[in-house]
């Protein structure tokens, strides 16, 4: 079933009876497939709130606007070469000093889409970082760089940058669609986020809603606001 309106996207994201489509459990330790059954975003009851608790819990002594002025210091250093700054400031917050296993890691984080180098690069991340800062890193990767390459393609000279961004993830969402299971008849759900956003832009769903809203948006916006700012001054 595909839904469209806002108010019904609103209903399943905040119905108990609707969680992701389930992951394989029987991954080896340290694989992509062992990491996708460990962690709150494919989980549900218990064992999501205590992993999504454990996020929180790492993020509450992260200050966004530390994130946001790191990510634009970073990016004039680079001159303006902002692929890999938020990964990097977040990592580098989080204790993680080498980030370059990241984008193969996540590469298959959502589609669960499992290769040798997704693999080796789970190991190589589970060497510096414990689940909750890998966690973080991988949900944040795609996501963050997606935002900033869609918002720089509106940009206009002047924008104030915290509009912009909040126009583009009611408009033009990183993550354009997101599925459901219904554990009362089976059948999947997907949510088209672009569609049942731009019927509610002021209460945009992109950062999800109801039992499972992302741990992190304040940071995830920070992070992108601070590249913006040094890449268009």
């Amino acid at each position: 079933m595909l839904i469209t309106r806002h108010a019904e996207a609103e209903a399943v994201l905040a119905d108990t009876r609707y969680v992701p489509p389930p992951v394989r459990q029987d991954g080896a330790e340290g694989t992509l497939a062992w990491l996708r059954a460990h962690v709150s975003r494919f989980s549900t009851g218990e064992p999501h709130a205590e992993r999504r608790r454990a996020l929180t819990d790492l993020l509450d002594g992260v200050d966004p606007a530390e994130l946001r002025e790191q990510a634009r210091a970073m990016t004039v250093q680079r001159r303006g070469d902002w692929r890999g700054v938020p990964t990097d400031v977040l990592g580098t917050t989080l204790g993680v000093a080498d980030t370059s296993a990241v984008p193969a890691a996540a590469a298959g984080y959502l589609s669960g889409e499992e290769s040798p180098r997704a693999d080796a690069a789970v190991a190589e991340l589970l060497t510096q970082a414990g689940l909750p800062a890998i966690t973080l890193l991988l949900q944040g990767y795609a996501a963050t760089e997606g935002l900033i390459e869609n918002a720089l393609e509106r940009a206009r000279p002047g924008d104030d940058v915290d509009a912009l961004l909040h126009e583009t993830l009611a408009w033009h969402p990183p993550l354009t669609a997101t599925r459901r299971l219904d554990t009362l008849t089976g059948d999947e759900v997907t949510i088209d986020l672009v569609t049942a956003n731009r019927e509610a832009p002021h209460s945009h769903l992109t950062f999800g809603h109801g039992v499972r809203p992302c741990p992190a948006p304040a940071h995830a916006l920070a992070l992108a606001a601070g590249v913006l700012e040094g890449v268009l001054g």
